[in-house]
């Protein structure tokens, strides 16, 4: 697991936070911020996956020579 995967869950870990925040006090801002949040967070999460996922392919290709 890397940095980015980490960061990324924990941002949307954040915006699901905000975001029920924001529906219990009736703030949209707050309530927007978190669906933001998230989205953010699953991007750098998909970032970071596909990091690992090259990372582990050129392992495997490196074991085969």
């Amino acid at each position: 697991m890397n940095k980015d995967q980490v960061a990324g869950r924990v941002d949307e870990a954040k915006g699901k936070i905000k975001e029920v925040a924001g529906k219990v006090t009736g703030s949209e801002k707050l309530q927007a911020e978190g669906v933001v949040d998230q989205a953010s967070g699953k991007v750098q999460k998909t970032y970071g996956d596909a990091k690992e996922d090259a990372k582990d392919a050129i392992k495997k290709g490196a074991d085969k020579l």
